[in-house]
């Protein structure tokens, strides 16, 4: 196995860039579009962050990957809680024990781009395909790529774990030769967490459907991003219900919902490939990685009235403070069924441009978790 540069650090590569529709044809926009509030207190007020470090399950994490019995490391971190009091983290590129004494990882460690931890109490288990012997990728790899896994939720009365998986594929033999190919749902069934099905998604309008999974009104509201390198866009869709799979498509165009995914709009500049949009009073909190600047250490918090925007009024959530050197951090995002209150969980990812650095420790690359609570400035 070659050593791995983990891919997402390409993904991160962001500049400022100005905020413009997207290309997009003539289509039919709905005239049944829901009319959102123009104002709303979570826009009105003004925010402040208190943010702590460290907050749960950092730790149980770090220790479960410090016994080199299974996970040891990897990125993504998105949580989706399951039946019997479960809940499931979904990891993209994954390292696997074991771990070496002094704290490092052998070259020989293996390898995979997509796995589950399964939380239940302080319990963690590891759940990858193949065999403990020769452990897999749940989603195995197509020929000449792979699939990183994105935002997911359950549907069917919690019978499924639905989980976004994005398909790169190669386009040479050297480290950056490759693409972002298509968008796919992979299916799972959430007690036995076997992969049922891998189903195509939209994918004509080069947005990656994978950013966040947010249910609200009898919806199922798709953050994607429009990923070009320098800059990166966020887009909405939605779909009726709680199956990505079985109605189709709506795209916010500014004004309404077109069944046209190049009448898709862009709503934000300056989003991560991961973030995330939740409640947040009576409107919405998006959280994202600032990438607007190149390896930014910035966390966001923006607000709006309306899942579909506009975000405004961004506030500094916390600044991560391993970000310098070889070392960059990327992916933030909230977990709104761990949010106590007013105060949030929020995870972001730490990867190293050298990938040496994270055979020599294997700390680096781990999910850290932040508490961060908002309050309203009087």
């Amino acid at each position: 196995m070659s050593r791995p540069l983990v891919a997402v650090v390409a993904l991160s590569l962001t500049a400022a860039g100005l905020a413009v529709p997207a290309a997009s044809a003539a289509s039919a926009v709905s005239a049944t579009a829901a009319p959102q509030p123009s104002t709303c207190s979570a826009v009105q007020k003004t925010w402040t962050a208190t943010a702590t470090p460290h907050a749960a399950p950092e730790s149980l994490l770090n220790a479960y990957s410090d016994t080199g019995r299974g996970w040891t490391g990897a990125d993504s971190t998105y949580s989706v809680p399951l039946r019997g009091g479960r809940t499931a983290w979904v990891f993209s590129d994954t390292f696997l024990g074991p771990v070496n004494p002094d704290g490092s990882r052998p070259t020989t460690a293996p390898f995979l781009n997509n796995s589950f931890v399964v939380q239940k109490g302080d319990k963690l288990t590891t759940v990858t395909g193949g065999t403990p012997s020769n452990p897999t990728a749940l989603v195995p790899p197509p020929s000449n790529g792979w699939y990183w896994f994105g935002a997911a939720q359950t549907s069917n009365a919690g019978r499924n774990l639905d989980v976004v998986a994005l398909r790169f594929e190669k386009t040479g033999s050297g480290q950056w030769d490759w693409r972002w190919a298509s968008n796919y749902l992979a299916r799972f069934d959430s007690t036995s967490l076997k992969l049922k099905s891998l189903t195509p998604l939209p994918s004509g309008g080069g947005v990656q459907w994978s950013g966040w999974l947010q249910r609200d009104g009898g919806y199922t509201y798709v953050y994607g991003v429009e990923d070009l390198g320098a800059a990166k866009y966020q887009h909405v869709a939605r779909v009726r219900g709680d199956d990505l799979t079985a109605k189709p498509w709506e795209y916010w165009t500014g004004s309404g919902w077109s069944p046209d995914e190049s009448a898709s709009v862009r709503t934000l500049q300056g989003v991560a490939n991961e973030h995330s949009v939740t409640r947040w009073k009576d409107g919405y909190l998006l959280v994202t990685h600032d990438t607007n600047e190149l390896f930014s250490k910035r966390v966001l918090g923006y607000f709006s009235c309306s899942p579909t925007g506009p975000w405004v009024n961004p506030v500094e959530l916390y600044q991560t403070p391993e970000t310098g050197g070889n070392i960059i951090t990327y992916n933030s995002h909230e977990h709104p069924d761990l949010r106590r209150g007013t105060s949030l969980l929020v995870s972001y990812n730490v990867n190293s441009l050298v990938s040496d650095e994270l055979y020599d420790d294997v700390s680096i690359y781990r999910p850290r978790f932040v508490s961060v609570t908002l309050e309203a400035a009087e």
